[in-house]
């Protein structure tokens, strides 16, 4: 199967089977990664160009791992030493960068809406590498693949989201994505990270991190985004990671067998202790592998063919 549509744009638009595919497809290609030599011929042929416009390392250096692995070509366009600091558009380079045929663009961007607007720019293929404070589609199915390895399924889970809410990106795909699997989410933080109306997502809100705690199967801590915010909102760093970050203490609210997730880059010492984040409970590094094996399978569904659909399923790649 492909999925039918050009572009992945958010995990809000997905139905329950487009993740399903997605998931299955993922777990199929983590084989790929486990080789001496670290490459199918899947996606020969293709070019895929990574289009950050906000700083990053394991989402775009995946995104590129995963296209090489496929035996696509992968460009990468570091927008500070673009067209963009002449003053070129959006809408511009996206046109200057489909009359080189390319099959797909990666976008991050700091505007939501962003990879949606370039989608209607382009013929090829776009996938949202993050857009802003919106979604994080590949963040969100990394995520879901590697709770249902640990855990089996995602039916009946209960996930606690703690953190800087209002502005993550991660966050939202996150509800979207595990509501759908079935999962019970509640998220946590600072009343004033909180936004409002973020219930209408599908998910239980509180401030007392304790009580999203108890009881959970898994607990995804978030980075406070200084970057995004242009006022403050807390007292002080102290006082959020005291109140707000997790710790042995706290952990010992969650069920036996928790599982800790978190995004990245991590604040050591603010949102998580190192004891927690290199503990035995800790799936982070887990996450990074499976990023690409998801992206593998974003290309693969975007852009193979029936023929190559075959192949897959015979086990000749």
């Amino acid at each position: 199967m492909r999925l039918k549509r050009k572009d992945l744009l958010g995990i809000e638009d997905l139905t329950r089977d487009e993740l399903e595919l997605i998931l299955s497809t993922a777990a199929s290609f983590k084989e790929v990664s486990e080789r001496e030599i670290k490459k199918v011929p899947t996606l020969r042929g293709k070019t895929v160009i990574n289009l950050f416009y906000e700083p990053s390392t394991r989402t775009r250096t995946s995104f590129e791992i995963a296209a090489k692995r496929m035996s696509a070509d992968a460009v990468n366009i570091s927008v500070s030493t673009s067209s963009v600091v002449k003053g070129e558009t959006l809408r511009d380079t996206a046109r200057n960068l489909e009359a080189m045929r390319p099959d797909c663009i990666v976008v991050r961007h700091a505007s939501s809406g962003t990879p949606h607007m370039l989608a209607g720019f382009v013929g090829c293929s776009v996938v949202n590498a993050g857009d802003g404070a919106h979604e994080h589609p590949s963040q969100a199915l990394l995520d879901m693949l590697t709770v249902k390895e640990k855990k089996g399924t995602l039916a009946g889970l209960k996930i606690a989201i703690v953190g800087d809410i209002a502005h993550s990106r991660v966050a939202r795909s996150n509800i979207y994505g595990f509501t759908k699997m079935g999962s019970e989410v509640t998220v946590a933080g600072p009343p004033t990270m909180l936004p409002a109306g973020i219930e209408k997502l599908g998910c239980k809100v509180t401030s007392n991190v304790e009580d999203a705690l108890k009881g959970t199967d898994v607990i995804m801590m978030l980075r406070i985004q200084m970057e995004r915010q242009s006022e403050s909102f807390f007292p002080t760093v102290r006082e959020y990671s005291r109140v707000y970050g997790l710790d042995e203490t706290k952990l010992k609210r969650a069920k036996d067998d928790v599982i800790i997730l978190h995004p990245g880059p991590i604040n050591r010492g603010v949102e998580i202790s190192s004891e927690v984040a290199d503990g035995p409970y800790s799936l982070i590094l887990d996450q990074v592998t499976n990023g690409v094996a998801v992206r593998m399978a974003i290309f693969y569904l975007l852009l193979g063919t029936a023929k190559e659909e075959q192949q897959i399923q015979a086990g000749k790649v």
